[in-house]
C-alpha cells in the first residue's frame, strides 16, 4: 500500500529535506511525493533525483491555488493523501513603525492563511484517507510553525505572529480532527541552517541543520508526537517565557537571539 505525503516548500531547505527523509520509507510502505513550491525547475530536479514524484508549481497565496492543489491530488492519487507538512514559509525582518500593517499583513498570507486555506481544501482528501485506512496507516497534518511562535524578538514580531497564530490554530485543530483519524503535529525550529539563512555569525551549538527538523517531522507526522523543538534546548526558550517574562524581555532587549540576516521564503 503507497503513503501518499504532500510537502510545501519543497524546493530548498527543510522542505527539501524532508521529502527525501520521506522518499526512504514510512513504516514498509511505497511512498508517493507530492512537492510543491513555485520553482518548478528545483522541484523537477528533486523528483528526478528521489525517482519521481508528482510537482506542482504555484504561489500559495494565489486565491485558486488549494483548489488547484487538490484537484492534481484527485487526479494524480485518486484523491488518496496520508500526510499534509505546511512547510512554506518566509521571514521579512521590520520594525513595526517603520513596516506597519503591511508587513504584518504578508507575514500573514503566507505563513497563516495559505496553509489554512490548504487544509481546508485537503481536509475532506485526509479524513476519507483515514477512514478507509482503518488505522492501519497514519494519516497527519505537519504545520512547520517556529520557537518565534513561543518567543518574539524585536524586528521578527510580524513573523511572530503568523507562527503565533498557526501553533493555535494547530491545537484546536487537532482535537478536531481526532475523532476523523487525522493528527496534527507541530514542528518548531530554531535557527536553522539553509539557502537563505547561512546563520554564520551564531555559535554552532545554536544553530540546526534542515535534515534535522525533517526527522522532527517525521516523528511528529507519522510518529505520532504532538510537537518538537528543533534544537531540542530551544524549549527552555519557551518555557522561561511562560515562568519569567520579564527576564526573557530584559535578555531580548539586550541583543539576545538577534541576528543580521533573516530566513527567506522556502
Amino acid at each position: 500500500m503507497a503513503f501518499v505525503a504532500l510537502i510545501t516548500g519543497a524546493s530548498s531547505g527543510i522542505g527539501e529535506a524532508t521529502a527525501r527523509r520521506l522518499a526512504r520509507g514510512v513504516g514498509g510502505d511505497e511512498v508517493k511525493l507530492i512537492l510543491v513550491a513555485r520553482r518548478e525547475d528545483r522541484l523537477r530536479a528533486l523528483a528526478d533525483e528521489l525517482g519521481g514524484a508528482t510537482v506542482i508549481a504555484i504561489d500559495l497565496t494565489e486565491a485558486d491555488a488549494p483548489a488547484w492543489v487538490r484537484d492534481v491530488v484527485e487526479r494524480e492519487h485518486g484523491g488518496e493523501l496520508h500526510m499534509l507538512v505546511n512547510n512554506a514559509g518566509a521571514a521579512w525582518r521590520g520594525k513595526f513603525a517603520e513596516t506597519g500593517w503591511a508587513n504584518i499583513e504578508r507575514h500573514m498570507k503566507l505563513n497563516f492563511e495559505s496553509p489554512v486555506r490548504l487544509t481546508e481544501a485537503l481536509l475532506p482528501l485526509l479524513r476519507s484517507t483515514a477512514a478507509r485506512a482503518g488505522g492501519s496507516q497514519r494519516v497527519s497534518i505537519v504545520n512547520v510553525a517556529s520557537t518565534a511562535a513561543r518567543v518574539s524578538r524585536p524586528g521578527s514580531a510580524a513573523y511572530s505572529a503568523s507562527k503565533f497564530a498557526l501553533i493555535g490554530w494547530s491545537d484546536g485543530l487537532h482535537v478536531e480532527e481526532a475523532e476523523h483519524g487525522v493528527h496534527v503535529g507541530v514542528v518548531l525550529p530554531g535557527f536553522i541552517r539553509t539557502e537563505g539563512f547561512p546563520a554564520a555569525e551564531l555559535p554552532k551549538f545554536m544553530v540546526s541543520e534542515p535534515e534535522i527538523v525533517a526527522e522532527a517531522i517525521y516523528q511528529t507526522g507519522p510518529g505520532g508526537k504532538a510537537e518538537r523543538y528543533v534544537p531540542r534546548p530551544y524549549f527552555i526558550a519557551a518555557a522561561l517565557r511562560i515562568l519569567a517574562p520579564a527576564v526573557v524581555r530584559r535578555a531580548l532587549a539586550r541583543g539576545g537571539l538577534t541576528t543580521a540576516t533573516s530566513a527567506k521564503e522556502d
